[in-house]
């Protein structure tokens, strides 16, 4: 059940605010009784809930004397105080993940073979994603069968996004497809590609019905390869992910021909 407490208040705080919306205008001292906040504490639970404006006080009454301020209002007010820590801390957890990217990508990177896999849709996109994100200088993707990059729900979406700001970092990105793979994408598909990605000079797209397999090739290093359904080849069924630079090389050296050879494509 929700409380005053969920939003910032003090037990003590929560129970005076309540008591005067009870009592209407009181003193200090009524209202300790009212609430139960001992006498000893009342006058800073007051003054810290007239600093949060929930309480208006009468200051030429003798005693003092103070009122609730209306429900909504208080509501608001607390909501908006929220919104604003909430933004604060936002911007402190930014601020120390750019300090701590430029710590941590100034790390020399590991050179050893490394490979892993993920199986099922979301585990396959989620790697995918986090490996584009790894991309630094270059994103070579060739895909013969449906992709969820090509997708057209919310993962579809996300993959463009993340093409999109790995552009933004200086990444060049070819991509090569199948003739049949760009027939069979959907309208919309066509046109977030041509919208967001396929006006930028480091975007190249070109088709070529001389490839199979689906896979990503990042930095020159690293390779994530899709593996499909066995029961139904357009559906991707895992991912391998594997970095070794002299695997990465011999399947960058047979992209080459197959991209000269590939005609550009214009969505």
């Amino acid at each position: 059940m929700s409380s005053l407490r969920d939003l910032g208040l003090s037990e003590y705080e929560a129970r005076a605010y309540r008591a005067l919306l009870n009592t209407g205008p009181t003193t200090a001292k009524e209202l300790s009784r009212a609430s139960d906040v001992p006498m000893g504490r009342i006058y800073d639970v007051l003054n810290t809930i007239e600093q949060y404006n929930l309480v208006r006080s009468q200051t030429a009454s003798r005693p003092k004397k103070y009122v609730a301020v209306e429900p909504s209002t208080a509501l608001d007010r607390l909501l908006e105080d929220k919104k604003r820590e909430l933004d604060e801390q936002a911007e402190q957890y930014e601020s120390i993940v750019d300090d701590l990217s430029d710590e941590l990508d100034a790390a020399d990177p590991v050179e050893e073979q490394f490979w892993t896999a993920a199986v099922g849709p979301e585990e396959t996109t989620d790697l995918l994603l986090e490996r584009l994100t790894a991309a630094d200088r270059r994103l070579v993707m060739v895909a013969t069968h449906r992709s969820p990059q090509f997708d057209i729900s919310d993962v579809g979406v996300l993959i463009t996004d993340q093409l999109e700001e790995a552009l933004d970092r200086g990444v060049e990105i070819d991509l090569l497809m199948t003739p049949g793979l760009v027939d069979s994408l959907p309208e919309t598909v066509g046109k977030r590609y041509r919208r967001t990605l396929s006006t930028h000079p480091d975007f190249s797209v070109r088709t070529n019905s001389d490839i199979s397999g689906t896979f990503n090739l990042l930095d020159g290093v690293e390779v994530c390869i899709q593996v499909p359904n066995p029961l139904d080849t357009d559906e991707p069924f895992a991912m391998i992910d594997l970095k070794d630079p002299e695997f990465a090389a011999d399947i960058h050296e047979k992209f080459l021909p197959r991209w000269e050879e590939a005609e550009p494509l214009s969505f």
